[in-house]
């Protein structure tokens, strides 16, 4: 399977302190790729590289067969690779809705002066604009809340809608940082299902950080694992859970295993 998004040879490097060291990591087409380790590992340090807040201190990152290494944050998105972070980020005074029109502010054609002047073309872009915005909210089960406020959602549901504010910038990577941080066991399948539907119907590649070992290991067709900025490992779910370095790392030995 072609890759989407490939990151080559990358390190980073803050003064003396070398936070990824020569990490390569692709993302196939239609896949769902996780990246593990402890904290501290350079985990959101990678994905800050992959989505343009840090320059790589070497190494590049080609997306659709071209490289991408210094485009800013904005442009990144524009082309079709979006992120959600570990802390959530909505706009808590707005709709659920509002927050996916925010986020697909920068797609719309209309100008200046036909916001202004309220053209018909402006409101034709607007209604289109809400109707794509409800399908998606819809999509991810939130579509009751259109019209609520997205402070006053469930925990569960506010990640969902942040997976939402996504989508709604046509991305063909979605990253997600630590989607499931925070939910009972019960949102965590739900957050499961809704991935798993949302890469099975619509042509996009997802990459978790995650620390749920439950989530990683239903989700993931590949896993790469980061130790002190280093990969230490890349599999499957089954190679990496039986992988010694990984275990002694992070994964720790199970209940009962002989030392």
């Amino acid at each position: 399977m072609a890759n989407v998004l490939e990151a080559q040879n990358i390190s980073v490097q803050f003064g003396g302190l070398l936070a990824v060291n020569n990490v390569t990591f692709n993302i196939p087409n239609k896949s769902i790729v996780s990246l593990i380790g402890p904290n501290g590992a350079g985990k959101t340090t990678f994905f800050n590289v992959l989505t343009g807040l840090y320059k790589p201190s070497a190494g590049k990152i080609v997306y659709g067969g071209k490289e991408i290494t210094d485009l800013p944050p904005h442009k990144i998105a524009e082309i079709g690779i979006a992120r959600t972070f570990q802390n959530i980020r909505l706009f808590g005074l707005m709709t659920a809705q509002e927050n996916l029109l925010v986020a697909m502010h920068s797609h719309l054609k209309a100008g200046i002066t036909s916001t202004i002047l309220r053209t018909p073309k402006q409101r034709k872009e607007e209604r289109e604009a809400e109707a794509k915005a409800q399908e998606i909210l819809d999509f991810a089960g939130v579509g009751k809340w259109t019209h609520e406020f997205a402070r006053n959602l469930s925990y569960g549901d506010q990640r969902r809608l942040e997976v939402a504010r996504a989508l709604a910038l046509n991305p063909k990577v979605l990253l997600l940082d630590e989607p499931t941080a925070g939910m009972n066991a019960q949102e965590s399948q739900v957050f499961i299902d809704f991935i798993n539907k949302l890469v099975s119907e619509r042509d996009i590649a997802v990459m978790l950080i995650e620390h749920d070992m439950k989530v990683v290991m239903a989700l993931s067709q590949r896993i790469t694992v980061l130790d002190q900025g280093e990969k230490i490992a890349e599999g499957s779910p089954d190679e990496i859970k039986n992988n010694p370095r990984v275990i002694e790392a992070y994964l720790g030995k199970p209940k009962g295993a002989r030392k």
